[in-house]
């Protein structure tokens, strides 16, 4: 019996919008995400960067307050 390979799990999209440019803080101010996280983003497990992402959208909006 042939058994079918278990699906890889989706990736999580890199939340890249090709606006590169570090604030005084080294984050970036198109995805929002810090250096560290964008240098290690190819590395990280889906969990790792959902909660990379869910730091972007803290950081979002403590921007517009």
């Amino acid at each position: 019996m042939v058994q079918k390979p278990i699906e890889k799990q989706s990736e999580v999209p890199s939340p890249c919008v090709r606006n590169c440019c570090l604030d005084d803080k080294d984050v970036c101010v198109g995805c929002l995400r810090s250096i560290d996280e964008i240098v290690g983003w190819g590395s990280k497990s889906n969990q790792e960067k959902l909660t990379i992402l869910a730091r972007c959208e803290y950081r979002k909006e403590a921007r517009s307050k």
